[in-house]
């Protein structure tokens, strides 16, 4: 996939591709017109009924289960060593597109946690018919806030971040990860995909949807931030983790029914508290 970009879009510093003249003035042209700041705090206050009313219209539809991420953090979740014992706790769930599969795939876990933002997407994980309560806790909380996680009554081993992180205010995400490392047991590990600098979603917005520096509103009252590596290790650094790794990863969407190809920019990393 990197060589189909093309010699102008090579790996280079804190970029995984190099801006054609064209998107340089897309990106230009969304700075001429900002969200206004009473709409940007209006988003800010709305963020959650936002994200139950999205679940209310898609439900289940929207995500596709996530068979990719045993393939992608095999090696991070080391399966082979102590089955049975360890605890996973699934920051922003959704409908259970993460976990399930997991479950799916035969990952064992002594305990799982999962939480979201939205109490109706808490219900349609609950829903599900693999949703097990003697083994798994699902539960609504504000990542953003102190103590947000009174249901987990054990440390955890391994935490995901997957295509969260980027839904939460940027002045927020140091709150986010301080909260991750202290509900961590030693040596446990945060597992991180979210989208990536210039990423085709970011270069798609027009005038008038961008809220600050690679942060951006979706139509649908949403929000998305866009992180390089450097950024994202410095984030997790400065409250205590080590990064093991983190980098851009290159993907394609390709929706062969809807004739739709297109390179996409993510950001992967594995964080550990000492």
């Amino acid at each position: 996939m990197a060589e189909s970009m093309g010699n102008d879009n090579e790996y280079t510093g804190h970029v995984a591709k190099h801006l054609t003249k064209e998107e340089i003035e897309k990106m230009r042209a969304q700075d001429s017109r900002l969200v206004s700041e009473f709409r940007a705090n209006q988003l800010e206050k709305d963020a959650r009924k936002h994200w139950d009313i999205f679940y209310k219209r898609n439900e289940t539809r929207f995500f596709k289960d996530r068979h990719w991420t045993t393939r992608e953090f095999n090696e991070f979740l080391n399966l082979s060593l102590e089955e049975h014992r360890s605890v996973l706790l699934e920051v922003g769930c959704g409908v259970g597109n993460f976990v399930y599969p997991l479950i799916e795939d035969g990952l064992k876990f002594k305990k799982i946690f999962a939480c979201d933002f939205s109490p109706r997407a808490v219900e349609l994980t609950k829903g599900h018919a693999l949703y097990d309560p003697e083994k798994m806790k699902v539960f609504q909380t504000d990542i953003t806030t102190e103590n947000c996680f009174p249901e987990v009554d054990c440390s955890v081993n391994v935490a995901t971040l997957i295509f969260v992180l980027s839904a939460v205010h940027p002045q927020k995400f140091g709150k986010v990860v301080e909260n991750l490392y202290n509900v961590l047991d030693k040596n446990g590990v945060v597992l991180f995909r979210d989208y990536g600098l210039y990423d085709m979603a970011q270069l798609r917005f027009k005038p008038g949807h961008k809220i600050g520096e690679n942060f951006y509103m979706r139509q649908d009252g949403t929000r998305s931030y866009y992180f390089s590596p450097e950024e994202l290790a410095n984030l997790f650094e400065s409250v205590g983790f080590t990064t093991l790794t983190c980098s851009y990863v290159l993907r394609r969407t390709v929706n062969l029914k809807e004739n739709i190809d297109v390179p996409r920019i993510f950001v992967q990393g594995k964080f550990e508290k000492p």
